[in-house]
């Protein structure tokens, strides 16, 4: 190679670029190419949390009992979640790869698999979800503006845009989604926080006029609240993947957490007080019933915005995940295939027939596997002190992280426990647990997160350690 086409070479080594599309997917990011600071996450996580999403299930809170003081409790409890979600990003610096490569090493190659199917059918689900409450609030955005007779055309354009807006940001990849996600947080929250504004002073914080919520209204509210942040472990390290090796945990675990902690209480908490005042059955038409009517054009806007916001980072992360469960693609092209069944979705759920509520349910009720999943992967993470191999984790059979023919024994038997705890302690439209009655009624689906940790604690604590290079 001449020395002309080395310097040309480095010139264009970074492809991580703001519109330009990026080429790295979970091949590891060379350290060359690293760049940006723990405080590009706050942005990201908050951005990306400043959706509707956390209005309505602070909403629930309420509704399952809980007074204003109790409710609000969950809410910041909850967003304290964030911090492992958080710091869960460590492993991405030290490897340069996504999570869903990462947990390879607790659960083997091949055991990775199943939860790398589950996972992107998770994030296609969300996406879908959001893309409707989007694609409804623009609908009557446009309207309300003169610009559309209602009525399925002017749904068909609303869906087109809420698409468009997800995907071309998605495609170009990590810069993009990042700059995206501070430039949009900038704007919504000023709108979220003139919203607060506007439904706070009204919040009744008396008890509530319905009986005690009971153990049952305390576990369904928690499990509602903290569904959001478990629904990111699958994910952290795919945006710390690019941040220089000597980013520390401290700096990543503060940054992120305090953003997505920040946007998730303030909109539940904005939730509550709603939920205080007035029906949120339909959520979005309870809380704009309590705007003033020049705020209400606003109001939709930033339903849109919150639901693109969230969408990004799940369509970002699945066609990361795509690459894991095998598809020979770049990321780039990855993402047409789940971008297809996003649109697919939506349009099913908008013009064929009324499946959103089934779709929660069913995504809802994934929590059996994704609470327990993220037990085990937070303990191996503990167990290694977020060391790895990173040259392991992508070499097969080859590789330290094969294990039994691809499967790692404790890792599996720890995630089948805590399966079987949260299977039996659930409480959902589609399965409830025989354990539910017994217990007063009460969803400790996410205790088989604790359950998973400590059984794979138990079970691999004497022979997994912690990745030492070699000097």
């Amino acid at each position: 190679m001449t020395q002309q086409e080395t310097a040309r070479q480095e010139t264009t080594a970074d492809v991580d670029e703001v519109f330009r599309v990026e080429t790295h997917g979970i091949d590891p990011i060379p350290d060359a190419e690293r760049h940006g600071s723990a405080k590009d996450l706050f942005w990201l996580w908050f951005g990306s949390n400043l959706t509707f999403t956390y209005v309505i299930n602070g909403a629930l809170a309420v509704a399952f009992g809980l007074s204003f003081l109790q409710a609000t409790a969950v809410v910041v409890i909850s967003g304290l979640a964030f911090f492992a979600v958080s710091a869960a990003g460590l492993g991405g610096i030290r490897t340069g790869t996504a999570t869903l490569v990462i947990s390879r090493a607790a659960f083997g190659v091949r055991g990775n698999f199943p939860a790398g199917v589950l996972n992107w059918v998770v994030s296609i689900g969300y996406t879908v979800v959001n893309t409707v409450v989007g694609t409804l609030a623009l609908e009557v955005f446009l309207t309300g503006l003169g610009l559309g007779g209602g009525g399925n055309p002017t749904r068909a354009v609303a869906l087109l845009i809420t698409l468009a807006l997800t995907f071309a940001v998605a495609m170009w990849g990590h810069a993009t989604v990042q700059f995206a996600e501070r430039w949009m947080a900038y704007l919504l929250a000023v709108g979220f926080g003139a919203l607060l504004v506007f439904v706070l002073p009204g919040a009744e914080t008396g008890a509530p006029a319905t009986a005690a919520p009971g153990l049952s209204g305390w576990s369904l509210a928690f499990v509602v609240m903290l569904a959001g942040p478990f629904s990111y472990l699958p994910m952290p390290a795919d945006y710390t993947r690019y941040l220089p090796r000597t980013t520390s945990l401290k700096s990543i675990t503060w940054s992120g957490a305090l953003g997505g902690f920040l946007s998730s209480v303030a909109l539940g908490v904005a939730g509550v007080a709603a939920a205080t005042q007035t029906d949120m059955t339909d959520a979005v038409a309870g809380a704009e019933g309590l705007l003033p009517g020049w705020f209400q054009p606003v109001f939709l806007a930033l339903v849109l915005g919150g639901s693109v916001t969230n969408s990004i980072i799940t369509l970002y992360s699945s066609s990361l995940n795509l690459q894991v469960l095998g598809i020979p693609w770049s990321r780039s092209r990855a993402i047409v295939i789940s971008a297809a069944v996003t649109a697919a979705g939506s349009l099913a759920a908008l013009f064929l027939t009324d499946f959103t509520s089934a779709l929660l349910s069913f995504l809802s009720l994934l929590i059996i596997v994704f609470a327990p999943w993220g037990g085990v992967f937070l303990a191996d993470m503990l167990l290694r002190r977020c060391h790895y191999d990173a040259d392991a984790l992508h070499a097969g059979r080859a590789g330290g992280y094969w294990y039994r023919a691809g499967y790692h024994p404790a890792g599996l038997a720890a995630l089948l426990a805590g399966m079987a705890f949260a299977a039996l302690t659930c409480d959902s439209e589609l399965w409830t647990g025989p354990l539910v009655a017994p217990l007063g009624g009460a969803d400790l689906t996410l205790g088989g997160s604790v359950v998973a940790g400590l059984v794979y604690w138990a079970l691999a604590r004497r022979r997994v350690t912690a990745y030492a290079p070699a000097v």
